[in-house]
This record gives C-alpha cells, sequence and structure tokens, in this order.
C-alpha cells in the first residue's frame, strides 16, 4: 500500500510539474521527461513488474491530462515497456555501488521511449516526429534527461526504500549516483526537490 501510495504521488507531482512548468519552457528539441524519471526511480527499486505497473499508469496519465493531443494508451505502451526493461537493471543486491548503470539506464531509456512513442505514431498515422527531426529530438531528449537524472532518481530511489524501511535505505548506493555526477553530498540528495516534466510532445 505504501508503495502505491509513493507511487501515485510522485507521478502525479511530476506530471503536474511537467505540464505547468516544463512544457513551457519551450526548450529547443524534446521537452524534458520527469515523468520517465520518476518511473525509472520507482522501477529501479522496486523492479521490473513495478515498473511496468507504475509506467503504463503514469503514461496513461500523460495520454490523458490536457493538453494531450495524441491517442489514449500510446505513452501509456512506451512507459511500460522502458519501465519493465528499466527494472531488469535493478541489481539482485539493491545496491547500486556505481554511477555507470543508472547512467546508461537514464539515457537508454530517453532514447528508447522517444522511438518507441515515434513508431508508435507512424502506425497510427502520426509523422509529426519525421518534421521535427528525430535526431534532434534524441540527443535533445538524452541530454536533459540525463542533466537531470542526478537530482531525481536518487532522490526518488532513497525515498522509496526508505517508506519500504528497507535497511538499504541508508546505503550511499542510490545516493551516490546523484554524488558522482552533480557533485552532492548525499546527506544533501534528501534535500533535492523532484523537478517535473510533462509528457514529450512530438
Amino acid at each position: 500500500m505504501k508503495r502505491v501510495l509513493l507511487s501515485t504521488g510522485l507521478v502525479v507531482a511530476a506530471m503536474v510539474i511537467q505540464v505547468c512548468v516544463l512544457a513551457r519552457l519551450h526548450l529547443p528539441g524534446a521537452v524534458p521527461d520527469l515523468l520517465l524519471l520518476v518511473v525509472l526511480g520507482l522501477a529501479l527499486t522496486y523492479g521490473h513488474v513495478a515498473g511496468a505497473l507504475i509506467g503504463f499508469g503514469a503514461g496513461l496519465l500523460a495520454d490523458l491530462a490536457p493538453p494531450a493531443d495524441h491517442a489514449a494508451g500510446r505513452y501509456a505502451l512506451v512507459l511500460c515497456v522502458i519501465g519493465y526493461a528499466a527494472g531488469l537493471a535493478k541489481p539482485d543486491t539493491g545496491q547500486l555501488r556505481s554511477a555507470t548503470r543508472p547512467m546508461l539506464v537514464v539515457v537508454a531509456a530517453a532514447i528508447g521511449s522517444t522511438v518507441l512513442y515515434a513508431l508508435v505514431g507512424a502506425l497510427v498515422g502520426d509523422t509529426a516526429a519525421q518534421h521535427v527531426g528525430l535526431g534532434k529530438l534524441l540527443f535533445t531528449a538524452a541530454l536533459y534527461d540525463l542533466l537531470l537524472a542526478p537530482f531525481t532518481v536518487p532522490w526518488i530511489m532513497g525515498l522509496a526504500r526508505r517508506l519500504d524501511n528497507d535497511p538499504l535505505a541508508d546505503d550511499t548506493s542510490a545516493s551516490g549516483f546523484g554524488a558522482r555526477i552533480g557533485g552532492q553530498r548525499p546527506s544533501l540528495l534528501g534535500k533535492v526537490g523532484s523537478v517535473a516534466k510533462g509528457g514529450r510532445r512530438l
């Protein structure tokens, strides 16, 4: 029950910030996808099954939330697949001792979600990606998400573990990701607020 409440709260908060803030920044290329980072953080903590379910719910919320301009279920399918795949990267011990794995997961997820979204769009007749430029979208999506990841993914993982009363919550495995990339001390990561972002629009 705690996992459901935490996941729901984080997804809703990310969606609100995404739509109200990040989607209005009008950055070149893709929109920073904080909703994706929330799914990744939870998937890396809870595993592939929970990652798929959380991804589907988060994607469906993005599909239905205004100003959605695509078919419902499109982003839900994408985040379901991404959440499942990211959950497979969860270490058996639950510890992330290196920043390499989560960095690769974030980059792969950013690129994978953009490609999947474009492919699903092509299947339903949406060719917006061809006009925007898929190469530019892939580069900017990976760049923005990688820049935001140190300030969101470790914080989400740490929070999820603490709520689960996981003894690994005090380990620096999750916060180490942010500490290595963002130059933040593990003790300060809990104070970093999550930045949310709106669904990617091609």
